[in-house]
């Protein structure tokens, strides 16, 4: 692998092709990251950490690991991206970044900013249009340069700073698509940019009938809620009565499985289901094929490194310990749980973006999306980390005068969509649980905006108890877990009916 980095610098396509073709994926990975350094070794960036002379050195991978540390995104925004906010050029990639991707973090930020390049448009550009070319595996009708492809995902408009624009990844996207994607893209620039997701709802169902529609690209609770609108708009027993050719969807982000029985019951026929790992970062992962799972973009832009989940890397909070361990493509395991780090041709350098994944095999490295670095809620998209949690609750505990020593948090399904139901242990204190409910969810929303999307539309209701602190301890008690470095989850999920039954039999004082 050493002398290969030094012999090959820059591979045509078709080499690459025949590289993916054989399975050379380690291969490809090594050139992605010499044509990165390469890209931005004249950056600021780059030679405050020596690009130039990484790329004479004897062992390019591991000279790069040694030369420039991991950055979390506090870390990486406060040193490098936040000079790209003053309009500052050639900081972490050549030239200047003009649209930076709002998308939830866990700094005291409402949004994390990433900074979105020319060069990571046109990666994730061709790597839709590889996603597309999975489609010629169906059967498609011989008029399908006629049908439409529905991509409903947050409003497209953007805000306009002083040099730059920000706003969702979709609204980014849909300003540089090739002119020729227009005639196919639905619901259109002018309905995609309706700030109001019920409004758009109300628009995209009005206009329905007049889209043959064959497939739909979006966040699983925001398209079944779009389908129903539509299924009830037009009185119908299903959308296929509307759209008899649509017969695929895809989706990225969080697990189809809470949706898929309600979702199925709302078509007249089989579809296919393909998932994609597009994020804010750069367009991840996507199945490569109708019959595999999802399989990482090696060869466009992206460079990645793997952090075993182990309690050797990580903190109880999911916070990363100093010097982790750091694994290549060709070191990982599959079955085990690593968080990501990438680094981009949107100046992300070795930059953990929060999310585990699991390779499923160690042959073609297909992989599922496992979780996050830190607990998060995630039920319909609404992305709620443990810091946003703790935010809040400490603004309670503040606005209120109280002490809430413990808190936990389910995500339930209510009524066909969902709720969050909260526990928070206060002694003593005669407050209004309605009062803090409505507080905590507003604070909530402030601090996070896939939550205050998520709340006008899948996440319905907020519900709140108020308990002892003992019941959080005689429950870890009960478990065997008293004292010691443990601690009361902030997400239940998993355990969400154990601990529904502790406290229907009210075994605590």
């Amino acid at each position: 692998m050493a002398t290969f980095g030094r012999i090959i610098r820059k591979p045509g396509r078709r080499k690459k092709n025949l590289m993916k073709a054989s399975g050379q994926f380690s291969v490809l990975q090594e050139i992605s990251l010499i044509e990165l350094l390469k890209k931005a070794q004249n950056t600021r960036f780059g030679k405050h950490y020596g690009f130039r002379e990484i790329l004479d050195s004897e062992n390019i991978v591991d000279s790069f690991r040694t030369s420039v540390p991991i950055f979390e995104y506090d870390t990486i925004f406060e040193q490098w991206w936040s000079h790209l906010l003053e309009g500052d050029h050639n900081v972490c990639w050549p030239g200047k970044v003009n649209y930076f991707a709002l998308t939830s973090g866990t700094s005291r930020d409402t949004s994390k900013r990433m900074p979105v390049t020319g060069d990571m448009i046109n990666a994730i550009r061709n790597t839709g249009f590889k996603q597309l070319l999975v489609l010629g595996g169906l059967k498609l009708p011989q008029d399908v340069f006629q049908k439409s492809l529905l991509m409903v995902g947050g409003s497209t408009s953007l805000v306009k700073k002083n040099g730059y624009s920000e706003g969702d990844l979709s609204g980014i996207l849909a300003r540089k698509m090739p002119r020729w994607v227009y005639k196919f893209y639905k619901p259109g620039i002018r309905i995609a940019n309706i700030p109001d997701w019920n409004t758009r709802l109300d628009r995209i169902a009005m206009k329905a009938r007049k889209w043959d529609v064959l497939g739909v690209a979006g966040t699983p609770s925001w398209i079944q809620i779009m389908l129903e609108r539509i299924v009830e708009y037009y009185n119908l027993d299903n959308i296929h009565e509307l759209w008899p050719d649509f017969m695929a969807y895809s989706w990225g982000g969080v697990s189809l499985a809470p949706y898929r029985s309600s979702f199925e019951k709302l078509l007249g026929k089989p579809i296919v289901y393909l998932e994609t790992y597009l994020a804010s970062e750069g367009f991840l992962a996507y199945q490569h094929r109708l019959d595999c799972n999802m399989q990482l973009v090696f060869d466009n832009g992206i460079f990645f490194e793997f952090i075993p989940c182990t309690d050797n890397n990580f903190n109880a909070d999911g916070s990363m310990k100093d010097n982790p361990e750091v694994l290549v493509l060709s070191e990982v395991e599959a079955g085990a749980d690593y968080a990501l780090l990438i680094s981009t041709c949107s100046g992300a350098w070795r930059y953990m973006i929060g999310d585990t994944i699991r390779f499923l095999n160690t042959d073609n490295y297909e992989m599922i999306i496992s979780g996050r670095t830190k607990h998060t809620l995630n039920l319909c998209g609404e992305h709620l980390s443990v810091d946003n949690m703790d935010m809040a609750i400490e603004w309670i505990g503040s606005k209120f005068n109280i002490e809430i020593k413990e808190y936990t948090v389910a995500g339930i399904k209510n009524n066909g969509y969902f709720a969050h139901k909260w526990y928070l242990g206060i002694n003593g204190v005669d407050v209004d649980a309605n009062v803090i409910r409505d507080q905590l969810d507003e604070k909530l929303a402030e601090l996070n905006d896939d939550y205050r999307t998520e709340r006008s539309a899948a996440l319905k209701e907020i519900k709140l108890q108020l308990l002892p602190v003992s019941a959080f301890y005689e429950f870890m008690r009960q478990k065997g877990k008293e004292g010691g470095q443990n601690k009361f989850p902030r997400v239940i999920n998993q355990i969400s009916e154990e601990w529904s039954s502790f406290l229907v039999s009210g075994k605590y004082s």
